[in-house]
């Protein structure tokens, strides 16, 4: 109604469509305990720490809605390099943090394939007990 008499001096027509963006990113705390366990054991006591949340847009949020999961921040800075936004073009990656993250996410699996899934091998994983 008040984009209606916004534009009537205009003597036009408006249609307003209220499209949704990309969902918040809201962790399963059971992955998200299955991640932090599987961090520490790859890289130490100290390797993982909260970040402030983001107000960007991320589209694993729309696979969160369907399954349980957990997203993280992988660190891609070279020891000691300039800090880049992951949206510039000279962004520069320390390609070590790939090995990093592969032997982390194995680690989830093997973490993971230790424990009984709630509810029986076909239930959804959600509230994932700590390793």
């Amino acid at each position: 109604e008040a984009v209606e008499h916004v534009v009537a001096p205009y003597r036009v027509q408006v249609e307003v469509q209220h499209l949704r963006g990309v969902p918040p990113v809201e962790n399963d705390p059971g992955a998200n305990r299955l991640l932090e366990a599987a961090a520490r054991d790859v890289l130490g006591p100290d390797a993982v720490q909260a970040t402030e949340q983001s107000l960007g847009g991320e589209d694993f949020a729309w696979l969160l809605t369907r399954a349980p999961g957990a997203m993280a921040r992988l660190g891609t800075r070279a020891p000691g390099g300039r800090a880049f936004d992951l949206h510039r073009g000279d962004l520069v990656v320390d390609e070590a943090a790939i090995a990093i993250g592969a032997r982390v996410l194995a680690r989830v699996a093997v973490l993971a394939g230790r424990q009984p899934l709630p509810g029986g091998p076909t239930a959804p994983l959600r509230n994932i007990p700590n390793p």
